[in-house]
């Protein structure tokens, strides 16, 4: 009989993690799917944050969120420094509990109860801000779309990369004034446009384009926060580096997920998470039973 090598323990806590982290985002989704079309967006919120609270209370993490909404005293939204997990090893949490707050009041597609998780140092700390963010999707030399660039430019590149006309591409960009410009841009390159009213990060997935306002306001909070150059470009690596684990549960139905669905007594989530360690991508459908006595909203 041939030897086999015991499993790496570190390997099954990574994994065994990785689906924790999607019990922590269920727990978000169904408190606020309860706020779904309601028009109170506040509320859905603080269902998603407090339920979420509570789920991490059971992950075997010390966490800290450093990418949150907002500071200490803005609670109670999972704040930039608090501490999450029952302990473990240190954890540094990237959090939106409800991506999608308005959607999810007007009962709209794509709100996301979204968190990721990298081993302490490992995420960008920075503060609740916007920042100019451009993505595309993988298997595309590095460098192929820049921020500097012009709209015309990167989708000139990036149809070059994908062997394809400028006709074929399809952006995605939240419909705000501030992006008129880039919008018109887009469209006299000769690229589609697909128009989102929020959740960028469903959009940001299926492969973005986002830009910002920069309000001074907002790089004085950065550079409090030990952002010395508000205006620097931050590639994926330097945003999120190591290990990094992501769980999203739908809300709302949307492009990626389906949105919480009630049956009876219970209800049917489903979930993506994946894991840079390994390159995977897992699609998660539970059945939730109310009923049972057993039940709560992370088990």
């Amino acid at each position: 009989m041939d030897n086999v090598a015991p499993p790496d323990p570190s390997a099954i806590t990574d994994r065994n993690l990785a689906l924790e982290l999607v019990r922590v985002t269920e727990a978000a989704a169904l408190a606020a799917s309860r706020w779904i079309g309601r028009g109170q967006k506040n509320e859905a919120d603080g269902a998603a944050v407090e339920a979420m609270r509570k789920a991490f209370d059971q992950v075997a993490i010390e966490g800290t969120v450093v990418i949150g909404e907002g500071e200490m005293d803005e609670a109670p939204m999972l704040y930039i420094g608090e501490k999450v997990g029952q302990g473990g090893p240190a954890m540094d949490i990237a959090v939106d509990p409800l991506e999608g707050t308005t959607i999810t009041a007007k009962g709209g597609p794509n709100a996301l109860a979204t968190v990721a998780l990298a081993e302490h140092g490992n995420f960008l700390h920075a503060p609740d801000i916007y920042m100019d963010k451009i993505a595309v999707g993988g298997g595309l030399p590095e460098g192929v779309v820049d921020l500097d660039a012009s709209p015309g430019l990167n989708l000139r590149n990036l149809a070059q990369a994908k062997r394809c006309s400028i006709a074929d591409l399809v952006v995605c960009i939240l419909e705000r004034d501030r992006h008129k410009e880039i919008i018109a841009k887009c469209r006299e390159a000769g690229a589609r446009i697909m128009l989102i009213g929020d959740g960028d990060v469903a959009g940001v997935i299926a492969t973005a384009c986002r830009r910002s306002s920069g309000d001074c306001w907002q790089i004085e909070r950065a550079r409090g926060m030990g952002i010395s150059d508000p205006r620097r470009k931050y590639n994926v690596e330097e945003m999120a580096a190591g290990d990094v684990m992501f769980a999203a549960t739908g809300v709302t139905s949307g492009s990626i997920l389906q949105g919480v669905r009630r049956v009876g007594h219970g209800a049917i989530t489903h979930s993506m998470v994946m894991r840079s360690k390994s390159g995977t991508v897992r699609y998660v459908e539970a059945h939730h039973n109310f009923d049972r006595k057993t039940w709560s909203p992370s088990s």
